[in-house]
């Protein structure tokens, strides 16, 4: 019974055949074909690719094709000189495999077939080529430019990626594109996947938190990649970051507490206010933005009226932000009071001067503070910070046009819909 074959990723190009012809057999040794080295296939493959001295056109595709009805196709993989592979498909019989994926442009190509004849003999053939310019590149051609982020440095186990593109990129098959070409890397390893934020913006994330003091790299394979008929993908600058200890912020909104966590140990417990009806705070996942150890919050600056009973004009000490609309950990001297009582802030989460220094030198960029137990809405996903642990697993796979999601951005009531918190 002949084995069913695995479906593998490799490279596309010029049209490629591969003519495998019956009666060539390995040399074996004690007739252990297994052992036996594969056979040179040279004499019976055919390559209707570039001539010599001529190279491919990386707009055209890739197919090999096994014509002998008693040989197969096993493997094919295809690496240009950048460590750059191009997806592709094997036939489930093993007669035909052809590329699902662009070719680079000024690339060298190197294509590694592997075959199986009806007696089990193997045989491989290497084959090489160049790319040129594409023959059908249409003028005015745009060129996909990619910045990474958050930057270098070390961020805290929550810290979603960012790829922010230079053109807007809509249809799905492109996105796949994309995404195909936007590499993240991490020691220790994780299940990760891209979501598409928006027609311009992709963040990335684990299932779970990242690891502690793990480095995480980026990196683009889309240079010179065909990714629609007046978009090439362009050169981008990889980014190195790293994780650092687990730090969690754990605020139950109802029992006025917050409980700190880091590596896995409650290390302090803190006793808070969070917002008051009208002004709850927002429950769920957020993740540290910024510090600044002096603000002034001003109720005018967020739609509150000069002169109203809830009208403020203040200095802020110690203010670790968590929305871009207004929600901080801060100190609050002027709520003592009620810190473990009762909730009086206008969404913030407020604490004793010297509890919140303590938080504001424990707490840094992409640590990560969990609220439950309010009457507010739920923290948005995007737009108002980085709400990406909001979605499920399931939800966040869905906005890749990869990992079983269709890309799409999310629709505008799903967007983030900003409302203005003051302190």
């Amino acid at each position: 019974m002949r084995r069913a074959p695995r479906n593998r990723t490799v490279v596309g190009c010029t049209l490629l055949v591969i003519a495998l012809g019956a009666g060539v057999t390995g040399c074996s040794s004690g007739g252990d074909r297994l052992s036996a080295e594969p056979y040179d296939a040279a004499d019976r493959i055919s390559f209707n690719g570039p001539s010599k001295g001529k190279k491919a056109d990386p707009d055209l595709p890739l197919e090999v094709v096994a014509e002998d009805s008693d040989g197969r196709i096993t493997d094919v993989t295809a690496v240009d000189a950048a460590g750059r592979h191009v997806a592709g498909e094997l036939a489930a019989d093993g007669s035909r495999w052809h590329s699902t994926s662009p070719l680079a442009a000024d690339a060298a190509y190197t294509v590694r077939v592997s075959t199986e004849d009806e007696d089990g003999a193997r045989g491989r053939k290497v084959l090489t080529f160049t790319t040129g310019k594409p023959a059908t590149r249409s003028s005015g051609a745009k060129s996909l430019g990619v910045t990474f982020g958050p930057g270098t440095g070390t961020y805290g186990v929550g810290q979603p990626l960012t790829a922010e593109l230079s053109a807007p990129v809509r249809d799905p098959a492109q996105r796949a594109v994309v995404e195909r070409g936007l590499k993240v890397s991490s020691t220790p390893a994780v299940d990760g996947a891209w979501h598409w934020v928006d027609d311009k913006s992709l963040h990335f994330r684990p299932k779970e938190y990242w690891p502690e003091n793990a480095t995480v790299r980026m990196r683009s394979n889309l240079e010179d990649v065909r990714i629609g008929d007046r978009l090439r993908g362009g050169k981008a600058e990889p980014l190195t970051l790293r994780t650092g200890d687990r730090v969690i912020a754990v605020v139950d909104v109802a029992a006025h507490r917050l409980t700190v966590h880091k590596s896995g140990e409650e290390i302090r417990t803190i006793a808070v206010t969070a917002g008051k009806p009208g002004f709850e705070t927002r429950n769920g996942v957020k993740v540290v933005l910024a510090k600044e150890r002096l603000v002034r919050m001003l109720s005018t600056s967020i739609g509150i009226a000069e002169g109203s009973s809830e009208s403020y004009d203040m200095p802020v000490h110690f203010a670790t932000r968590v929305t871009w609309s207004g929600e901080y950990v801060h100190a609050a001297p002027w709520s003592v009071g009620s810190q473990g009582y009762d909730n009086v802030s206008h969404g913030c989460v407020g604490m004793s001067t010297d509890d919140a220094e303590w938080f504001f030198d424990t707490f840094h960029q992409g640590d990560l503070v969990e609220v439950a137990n309010s009457g507010g809405t739920t923290m948005e996903p995007f737009g108002n910070g980085f709400g990406d642990w909001n979605l499920t697993w399931a939800q966040w796979r869905a906005g890749s046009a990869l990992a079983g999601g269709t890309g799409a951005a999310p629709a505008p009531e799903e967007q983030a819909r900003l409302r203005p918190r003051p302190a």
